[in-house]
């Protein structure tokens, strides 16, 4: 969409009377991307949350892009200091955050320049004008006023003075002026809010609640977004106001939600529905903190949180609870895996239920500790000591951890093996409409523990998973050895015999393939019996895809695409649907790693798509080569 422009550069001297130009017009639209930039203080993250809880409250589907700053206190008014928030709403079924804004708010200088690269033409810019001066060029290596030099002129650019009427709204506040100007965020949000046609009621009941103890602040940020809206509303700074319709979603309970929530909830729930008191061993680490942090508040579900010393302590803390009969589940980013391979691998030895939750991140090692990748795929296969494979599942979106958690936690107690849950900075930040499911609907996850000593045999396995028996330490006539040394087969003894390590080695991987019997199928959205072109993707790159290919065959073009959700074990049906296609195109954001996988394991020559920049494919880089793989195999 575009914005009418009903003046450049207005806003900042405007009276507050209403001119006698005639009242804006309403116009529907179908969805809008909105990016909120601004120093890493400025409250950006804040203001795009909310914007995105309204819009969740009105019924809009809804997908956001949080973009952090890597380092922790950047320079103020510095480009390395640009915090940024992107939402999309729309009125109908959206796969992605969108591919460009068709809005910008700018708070300073350096927030334009870091983000006007990503604007297409006719784009709406929304400035703060009293933070365009020579200090804050300077700060963002610009030698003039991108308002006034002309360079903007391919964008509607509008203007506010948002610190002044800012410091205005409050001049009867006792606040000091740096409180005063911490509150210009939700001027920038009241204007949006006008803009966009969103109620006020839901922010100002949460800044009540968010400051209950501190009364006057939640009092100066309700007066500050209601002068942005009435700003906005007597000025006639824009010629329309937009709205966009709540969206036809399948009936039922609604709420926003994001990836790493989801994936808290998750395990809370699978902890309900086995009956295992769920134990979370986590050391802090970006993107994957905030799991510690929710689960930390479920505490009445028989929820405890341990933040350990280190990353070994924290899966070696896990790895004692699912060995006393709790649910043990550890969580972090690609450098803390790292760390925690050995004792995944004591997991491994001792055959216990573990989960584990690796956000990645970029790397390697602190890499782009804020930004997103998916480049830990090779580490969680393979980065271990031994052979010693686990099972591996992956998130697609931030509602889907919810499901993969409840997921990972039914194989890793099925086959008393340690499984590793992939996430991302993408999915674990973004955020989007979750339906709530019915309890009934959850999948039972009971188990039971071995307490018959006249049957024990510490390495008996079942017939069908392989997996052995989970005795709980204390349980009289139990006792059997724990640790990382080799085991006899089923005695459990500590056994030297090679003959024996190689049988116990290719027990262990047949254990985890037989996992493929809970694998479902995968399934080929398009042309199921194949065809010209598949687009197979795994992981957080699923939106972009379905955009992607949803566009093409609207536009007849001959494309399907297929989604991994485990990696390890693949699909029992992967090999026969790849061979049904004449390409099959892989976008990933990592160097190749699935397709190195899938050439080595087919014989395949899979047409590998790769992007290392931090940021999740769009929908149109998918698309255009989705036409060169076409073209390609058409000339």
């Amino acid at each position: 969409m575009s914005l009418p422009v009903a003046g450049h550069e207005r806003g900042g001297d405007q009276s507050p009377e209403r001119s006698d130009a005639k009242a804006p017009t309403v116009q529907r639209v179908s969805d809008v991307v909105i990016r909120f930039a601004g120093d890493s203080g400025d409250g950006m993250q804040l203001t795009g949350s909310q914007f995105t809880n309204t819009s969740a409250v009105l019924g809009n589907d809804l997908s956001t892009l949080p973009d952090f700053p890597a380092e922790i206190r950047a320079p103020a008014g510095t480009l390395p200091g640009v915090s940024a928030f992107q939402v999309r709403i729309a009125d109908y079924d959206i796969h992605t955050p969108g591919d460009t804004p068709d809005v910008l708010v700018a708070m300073n200088p350096a927030a334009l320049i870091a983000n006007l690269g990503d604007l297409q033409p006719n784009s709406a810019i929304i400035a703060n004008t009293d933070e365009f001066n020579e200090r804050n060029f300077k700060k963002a290596g610009l030698e003039g006023n991108p308002l006034e030099d002309g360079s903007l002129s391919a964008f509607r650019v509008f203007t506010a003075d948002i610190t002044t009427m800012t410091r205005k709204a409050l001049e009867d506040s006792d606040l000091d002026v740096r409180t005063k100007d911490r509150c210009k965020n939700l001027f920038a949000l009241g204007m949006v809010y006008w803009l966009y046609s969103r109620p006020l009621e839901n922010t100002v009941d949460w800044l009540q609640l968010k400051f209950k103890r501190r009364p006057e602040i939640a009092e100066a940020n309700i007066k500050v977004l209601k002068a942005g809206w009435n700003f906005c509303d007597i000025t006639q700074l824009f010629q329309v106001r937009y709205e966009v319709e709540k969206a036809a979603l399948e009936p039922g309970t609604y709420r926003n939600i994001h990836g790493n929530s989801a994936l808290a909830m998750g395990l809370v729930a699978a902890s309900r529905r086995s009956g295992l008191p769920l134990f979370l061993g986590a050391y802090p680490i970006t993107p994957a903190s905030d799991v510690l942090h929710e689960l930390a508040t479920y505490k009445r579900y028989g929820v405890t949180t341990f933040q350990a010393e280190d990353e070994i302590a924290a899966v070696c803390a896990a790895i004692g609870a699912s060995f006393g009969g709790a649910l043990g589940v550890t969580c972090s980013s690609g450098p803390g895996i790292a760390l925690k391979s050995e004792a995944m691998n004591l997991a491994v030895m001792v055959e216990l239920p573990l989960v584990v939750c690796d956000i990645q991140r970029g790397g390697p090692s602190t890499g782009l500790p804020t930004k997103t990748e998916q480049s830990d795929l090779l580490q969680v296969l393979f980065g271990r000591n031994g052979d010693s494979p686990v099972p591996v599942i992956a998130a697609a979106r931030p509602s889907d951890c919810f499901e993969v958690a409840l997921e990972a936690v039914r194989i890793a107690t099925r086959y008393m093996v340690p499984v590793v849950l992939l996430s991302d900075g993408y999915i674990a930040n973004g955020s989007e409409p979750w339906r709530l499911p019915e309890i009934e609907d959850l999948p039972d996850l009971r188990t039971s523990f071995h307490d018959d000593p006249e049957t024990f045999l510490p390495y008996m396995r079942d017939e069908r998973t392989l997996a052995r028996p989970w005795a709980i330490p204390g349980t009289p006539g139990l006792e059997h050895r724990i640790g990382g040394l080799e085991k006899a087969d089923v005695t459990g003894k500590v056994s030297y015999d090679p003959h024996n390590h190689e049988r116990m080695t290719r027990l262990r991987a047949e254990k985890v393939a037989r996992v493929v019997q809970d694998v479902p199928d995968l399934e080929v959205h398009g042309d199921p019996d194949g065809g010209e072109l598949l687009v197979l993707g795994w992981g957080s790159t699923l939106g972009a895809i379905t955009g992607a290919v949803n566009q093409a065959r609207e536009q007849g073009k001959p494309v399907s695409r297929a989604h991994l959700r485990w990696l390890n074990p693949f699909p029992a049906n992967l090999g026969e649907v790849l061979a049904r296609f004449d390409k099959v195109l892989l976008p990933e954001m990592n160097m190749g790693q699935l397709a190195l996988l899938l050439r080595g394991h087919f014989l395949i020559d899979v047409q590998s798509y790769t992007k290392i920049e931090g940021k999740p494919f769009t929908r149109q880089e998918i698309s255009d080569q989705i036409d060169r793989q076409l073209g390609a195999s058409r000339s």
